[in-house]
């Protein structure tokens, strides 16, 4: 009986040590905005997750998509504060180079979360989409919803940034490949010569600089016919624009599957996108932190990639040959924000 009263009492205070330590973990999420509903559903998440686990959590976040100086400040003030990990969507991903390794020379865990760092192992662990396959996939489906006429085709490419970090190239180059044309330099955008191409302009990621940069692109050539988009708000920035100057039948595809961006498929705003899924992002970073906190243990990457992927689904009501889809009523019970 004492032996059973002294392991319980043992189990006892094993328990509360760990649930101590655990309450004692510190973590940082630092997102590019807190207003994309992308990082939205990335910071609920990582907010529910930590709670789960009793890791306490602090997000941060740039004013808009390229503060890569706030971004900075941000790394700094997590390590000031002793945290365990940091989970982070760099703007600038070589810029940031420097302010992760010196988190990592402090002792911190560094996880980039969608997208990757350049180069990726700056990082020590990343948790994203395969942002080359959303493109992929949606440049497939819109060469293949063209046909024939996909040699003919005038195509606008409404990027993210002059930074050109990791998931605005990757994204462009993976829809590229996808559509058939060559690219010149795959790690970075705007050298391709097909003729096909009308031009790269770019939108900060919003609805706004989606409609600038589409108005500057249909000022070079009206006759657009397809319009790659580095994402949902931006998309719907570029149907406005040519809704207004009344060509509202121009093939749009994009990336994200934000419940917005899923009902704009539907509604025929867009064609079609690639869902990927932030809140598991998120979750299985803030499961690494507690995890190296614990242990020292960092996570894997999937096998054969140099990260750990977290999906991607193609989202269309306009299925093609040789092209795996999910319709809209899926993409809606999976969709985000």
């Amino acid at each position: 009986m004492k032996l059973s009263m002294t392991a319980l009492m043992g189990s006892a205070a094993l328990a509360l040590m760990a649930t101590t330590a655990s309450a004692q973990t510190s973590a940082c999420l630092i997102t590019k905005t807190d207003t994309n509903p992308f990082f939205v559903k990335m910071k609920e998440g990582a907010e529910a997750k930590a709670a789960e686990l009793g890791v306490t959590l602090k997000s941060y976040a740039g004013k808009i998509d390229g503060d890569h100086e706030s971004q900075v400040a941000a790394v700094e003030a997590c390590v000031a504060d002793g945290a365990k990990g940091i989970l982070i969507t760099a703007s600038d991903t070589k810029a940031i180079v420097d302010s992760v390794k010196a988190a990592r020379d402090a002792g911190v865990l560094v996880i980039a979360l969608d997208t990757p760092l350049d180069p990726i192992d700056a990082a020590d662990a990343t948790f994203a989409t395969d942002n080359f396959q959303a493109g992929l996939l949606i440049g497939q489906w819109a060469a293949a919803t063209l046909g024939a006429e996909a040699a003919n085709a005038k195509i606008a490419m409404l990027d993210l940034s002059i930074a050109q970090p990791s998931v605005d190239v990757l994204r462009d180059q993976g829809f590229l490949q996808g559509f058939g044309i060559d690219l010149a330099d795959p790690n970075k955008w705007g050298d391709e010569t097909d003729p096909r191409i009308v031009g790269n302009e770019v939108t900060a990621g919003n609805e706004e600089g989606g409609l600038k940069a589409m108005e500057a692109l249909l000022a070079k050539d009206p006759d657009i016919n397809v319009v790659y988009t580095i994402n949902e708000p931006s998309a719907a920035g570029a149907f406005e624009a040519l809704k207004a100057a009344g060509k509202e039948g121009v093939l749009i595809v994009s990336v994200d599957g934000g419940c917005p961006g899923v009902a704009d498929v539907k509604g025929g705003v867009i064609g079609a996108t690639s869902q990927q899924y932030p809140l598991q992002m998120a979750a299985l970073g803030v499961e690494a932190i507690a995890k190296f906190a614990a242990d020292g243990t960092k996570p894997a990457p999937t096998e054969g990639k140099a990260f750990f992927d977290t999906g991607v689904a193609l989202i269309t009501d306009k299925p093609v040959d040789g092209v795996e889809s999910i319709d809209t009523a899926k993409g809606t019970e999976l969709c985000w924000g």
